[in-house]
């Protein structure tokens, strides 16, 4: 038991991201109201983006820009010195897409709304098939 707790916690921010990944997905599945559905596709983005974020980090690794360095400087570059930006730049688009995406799920939902009168996922099919 002495060895499973450090490892809990040494990984605590995978644990934390494994949580908001299960609330969003329970979110989208379990909830009926097509709001909550949407906040937590939210939740799960966000979970996945930190998640991403996270792994792109390095402890004691510096920005990959290169100096010019005096005569005589080695050109060998010790890559893993050097932190990898495209985690980070590829989280950067996916933060477009979620704002985006929830933009468009909530324009929809007031369309929804203003034709059914209900948020309720299982009254608008209802109404679909009365239709």
């Amino acid at each position: 038991m002495e060895t499973v707790t450090p490892l809990v916690i040494a990984k605590l921010n995978y644990w934390i991201y494994i949580a908001l990944m299960m609330i969003g997905l329970y979110a989208m599945i379990a909830k009926r109201n097509l709001v909550k559905k949407i906040i937590g596709m939210n939740i799960l983005q966000t979970a996945i983006i930190l998640f991403f974020i996270s792994s792109g980090a390095k402890t004691n690794a510096t920005l990959p820009i290169l100096v010019h360095g005096p005569k005589g400087y080695d050109p060998v570059i010790n890559a893993a010195g050097y932190i990898n930006p495209l985690p980070h730049v590829l989280m950067l688009t996916a933060i477009v897409v979620a704002v985006a995406t929830l933009g468009v799920g909530l324009a929809l939902i007031i369309l929804l709304y203003r034709q059914y009168q209900t948020l309720d996922e299982e009254k608008i099919v209802a109404q679909l098939k009365q239709e």
